[in-house]
């Protein structure tokens, strides 16, 4: 009752005297209605996509189209010229994000000949307690184990074989999608892997994401770590961009654009796969959250921006999302994109977790697509210890490194095809349900069709 009573005061108080809700830093997605003024051409995408990204197109007979144009410099310098700052850019969706001190944007913006779409999708909040990375006061030690902590999770999805047979990865390009590094920069057994670089696509930007939140540490582990006899990551032999795109502090729809911008920078370096360990449905204004019919694949920004990475060549794997034991029950945005592979968790024994997210999606797919193991996951955490951690968010780079070696070993498969090739590896494929999808994939059964398993699997 109380808390009612000072809202309303707040809004009161807000109302008198609107100055006080100025000077917060609000973003706006403007979306544009075409590309006119466009410095690039379609003749030459060598001026906007990187070698690798147009091979990757050529492999897999890929038309370069008019979503890969970047947005319109013209626009953007005319949007700048009318007093607000353009903070991020999506040349698939066609839209700037803009930062502005005020309540509404000029009507003067509004008005443009070329602005299809205004949407306010952040607001600061009125406290906001910074994130604050905890400090070492020793040396990161080297991670011991008496005997290899991650068999078992490699094992239950036959990637140890193609790891025996030598795809491990090498030659492949996975993008991390997560809220921040820990310490990726120090701890020895990370400061080994085969890093392309860093990105932020937050705003405002970390000052560095290594002293952000632990996260993608984890998650980054679960691929990339190669420690022998120690500590095997899913994909230890790729090179991996490492994409911040997840503000950790707050829930807004600005984590659509943020995610957007990191997706399609993934594409114009090249990156072969995606991992994101990142889902959403509920956000800090009550009135932005997704209602289930919206999962659809479609509706959401984030959703069809996800459902394009299979024609741009990529395949994205992501996290199914943690809310099977809680109201909400299913999976989060954008699990529910087309031609993607979302993971759930199952434990050791193979059972699913209570807390892995269901299906289907709103217009009755299939999901999860599959499932690994991220009940008691054996994860390295930015203390630099070897831990044992619970989420669909580990499930997930399990499954995103063991398509990585996969294609490896079938190179001349398309993203489309290596989707459909996991899918149908999984134990459940000729019964899915939407709890386990087709269920726990074999990565070795589909390079060696003619293997036999106990049982029949």
């Amino acid at each position: 009752m109380k808390h009612n009573i000072f809202c309303c005061f707040l809004l009161v108080l807000l109302m008198t005297f609107p100055s006080l809700a100025e000077g917060k830093t609000r973003l706006f997605r403007i979306e544009l209605s075409n590309k006119q003024g466009c410095q690039y051409t379609l003749k030459h995408p060598e001026q906007f996509l990187s070698e690798r990204a147009i091979a990757r197109r050529q492999r897999q007979h890929l038309e370069i189209d008019s979503t890969d144009l970047p947005v319109s410099q013209a626009y953007i310098d005319i949007l700048q010229r009318r007093g607000v700052k353009v903070v991020g850019k999506s040349k698939w969706n066609n839209s700037v994000l803009v930062c502005s001190d005020s309540l509404s944007l000029p009507e003067s913006i509004s008005g443009l000949p070329f602005v299809s779409s205004i949407t306010k999708v952040y607001e600061e909040p009125d406290s906001l307690k910074p994130f604050e990375c905890p400090r070492r006061t020793k040396p990161f030690d080297e991670i011991t184990s008496e005997n290899n902590s991650t068999a078992k999770q490699l094992s239950m999805i036959h990637l140890d074989e193609l790891h025996e047979a030598g795809f491990r990865g090498q030659g492949m390009l996975i993008a991390v999608l997560d809220g921040g590094f820990q310490y990726v920069d120090h701890i020895p057994a990370f400061t080994r892997i085969k890093k392309a670089g860093e990105r932020d696509f937050v705003y405002p930007p970390s000052q560095n994401i290594f002293r952000e939140h632990s996260h993608g540490t984890k998650v980054l582990s679960v691929m990339a770590v190669n420690e022998k006899d120690v500590f095997t990551g899913s994909a230890p032999e790729a090179e991996y961009w490492l994409l911040r795109c997840e503000q950790t502090l707050t829930e807004s729809l600005a984590e659509e654009d943020f995610w957007t911008a990191a997706a399609e920078f993934a594409d114009s370096v090249g990156v072969d796969v995606i991992n994101s360990s990142l889902g959403y449905f509920d956000f800090d204004d009550d009135e932005q959250n997704y209602p289930y019919r919206m999962l659809d694949g479609h509706s959401m920004m984030i959703s069809r921006m996800a459902s394009m990475l299979a024609k741009k060549g990529i395949v994205l794997v992501c996290s199914a999302g943690n809310s099977g034991d809680e109201s909400w029950k299913k999976i989060t945005i954008p699990a529910d994109a087309d031609d993607v592979l979302t993971v759930g968790a199952v434990s050791a024994d193979g059972i699913n977790t209570a807390f892995s997210s269901i299906g289907p999606t709103a217009d009755g797919r299939v999901k999860p697509d599959v499932m690994a193991m991220g009940g008691l996951c054996c994860v390295i955490s930015g203390d630099g210890e070897i831990r044992e951690q619970n989420g669909t968010s580990f499930a997930s780079p399990l499954i995103a490194g063991a398509v990585a070696c996969l294609w490896q070993a079938l190179p001349g498969k398309t993203a489309c095809e290596i989707l459909e090739l996991v899918r149908q590896s999984g134990d459940r494929y000729q019964w899915p349900d939407n709890i386990y999808g087709y269920g726990i994939p074999d990565f070795g059964k589909i390079v060696d069709p003619g293997k036999t398993r106990i049982g029949g699997n």
